[in-house]
């Protein structure tokens, strides 16, 4: 069987070796079928299924191209009969060239490779780095944030369709889809500048989107409040950002696609960080979730605080989840009070002493700046376990400075406070 990477290096060697003998040339397979045939002009014609190279005045050099068999047929002209030696030289030295230069990896192969290796983290000097990026014409310095494309059911089906026609040219079809989506990528932002794409295998795309407000301006909201943290900066005109792209990309491969989103982080180290946010948000957003959206981390709900791994990336969750309410001690100490008394209105109103009224109000005004309402289960045990892991970690945030971590920060952790027991025993 021929497979793509022997096609593609026999015309290469039928082409040079027409050229320097100038006579035809016949490259076959180990069944010999012929793969290609120059001509004396160094054309590579299309094969006929038919074409035979003829039996005579003929010379025959055996060859090995990309680990199968195959043979070299020279035909020898009328008025200049070919010298055997000369000609085995010229054709052995041929397809030594022509395996090598082949085998050589192109700019996308480098440039995909560099991509791996930075989200990775799997470098030393940074300015070595930085050099390597200049000599690839790509930009890593500027703030960057990774935007994650699960593309395998488009990427990888055509592999997989053409199960029969061998590895070689399974893995060629994948990187043409790979190399489609990339430019569907590339359409929907306009500026390549601004979107540096690699294909990272598994039938994944990873984009390193310019993340800086003016970089994002197109899908920023006027009124839209900034988190305290950088690190979550700009992720709303990210999400809607990579909204539109995971249309596009539906549109252009009419298959299932999931995107995952990675907060900044400063540096090149940074990328690295962002590529795991967007790693670990679009594991977990498949599986509870499913293909066919965007997927953030603060957007998992409970997933996000049991899925993740990494502590920091927890603390940092449960922080920004909170930071709506750094500047509101009143309200923070009311829905730590709520989850405390199992969700009462009753027991809450008692234990803080207000009216029901007034609790109702703030629990409205918390879930309006949070975008969590704490009567509604999930957002209230995705608030519960945010203040449990702050407090646990009890770093130095604004958070830390709230007078609940004084007053009530026993009570993240289950258990009451004498306020709370009495109030339920009256009640």
């Amino acid at each position: 069987m021929v497979t793509g990477q022997f096609e593609t290096v026999a015309r290469a060697v039928a082409h040079q070796a027409a050229t320097l003998l100038s006579a035809r040339v016949y490259v076959l397979d180990e069944r010999e079928v012929v793969a290609a045939r120059g001509e004396p002009d160094g054309t590579v014609r299309s094969v006929d299924p038919d074409d035979r190279p003829p039996e005579a005045t003929c010379l025959r050099i055996p060859i090995r191209l990309d680990g199968q068999v195959g043979e070299v047929v020279v035909a020898s002209g009328d008025d200049a009969p070919l010298q055997p030696h000369l000609v085995r030289a010229i054709v052995e030295l041929t397809v030594k060239q022509t395996a090598v230069v082949d085998r050589l990896p192109n700019q996308d192969e480098l440039k995909n490779r560099f991509i791996h290796q930075l989200l990775r983290g799997d470098f030393g000097d940074e300015a070595d780095i930085l050099r390597e990026s200049q000599i690839l014409g790509l930009d890593i310095a500027r703030p960057r944030a990774v935007i994650l494309i699960d593309a395998a059911d488009y990427i990888l089906d055509s592999g997989r369709a053409i199960m029969s026609s061998g590895a070689d040219l399974r893995l060629r079809r994948s990187l043409q889809r790979s190399r489609l989506v990339i430019t569907s990528v590339v359409r929907y932002f306009q500026l390549p500048t601004e979107t540096i794409c690699a294909y990272i295998g598994d039938g994944e795309v990873a984009i390193l989107k310019a993340s800086s407000t003016r970089d994002l301006i197109e899908w920023s909201m006027p009124d839209e409040m900034e988190p305290a943290n950088p690190s979550w900066a700009n992720l709303g005109a990210l999400k809607r950002a990579a909204g539109g792209l995971l249309e596009r990309l539906r549109a252009d491969t009419n298959a299932a696609i999931g995107i995952g989103i990675g907060r900044y982080h400063p540096g090149l180290r940074g990328l690295a960080h962002s590529y795991e946010d967007a790693r670990a948000a679009l594991s977990l957003g498949r599986r509870f979730h499913g293909q066919n959206r965007v997927h953030c981390l603060d957007d998992l709900g409970v997933a996000a605080f049991v899925g993740v791994a990494d502590e920091r990336t927890k603390l940092d969750l449960a922080a920004h989840l909170l930071s709506p309410l750094n500047h509101e001690p009143e309200l923070l100490q009311t829905v730590a009070a709520f989850l405390e008394e199992d969700c009462c209105p009753s027991t809450t109103s008692q234990r803080l002493n207000i009216h029901r009224n007034t609790l109702s109000y703030r629990l409205e005004k918390i879930a309006s700046l949070t975008g969590l309402d704490p009567r509604r289960f999930d957002d209230a045990v995705q608030i519960r376990l945010a203040l449990v892991v702050h407090s646990l970690h009890a770093g130095p945030t604004p958070l830390c400075n709230c007078p609940i971590h004084a007053g009530l920060s026993g009570t993240y952790l289950g258990q009451p406070s004498d306020v709370g027991t009495a109030a339920r025993q009256s009640g």
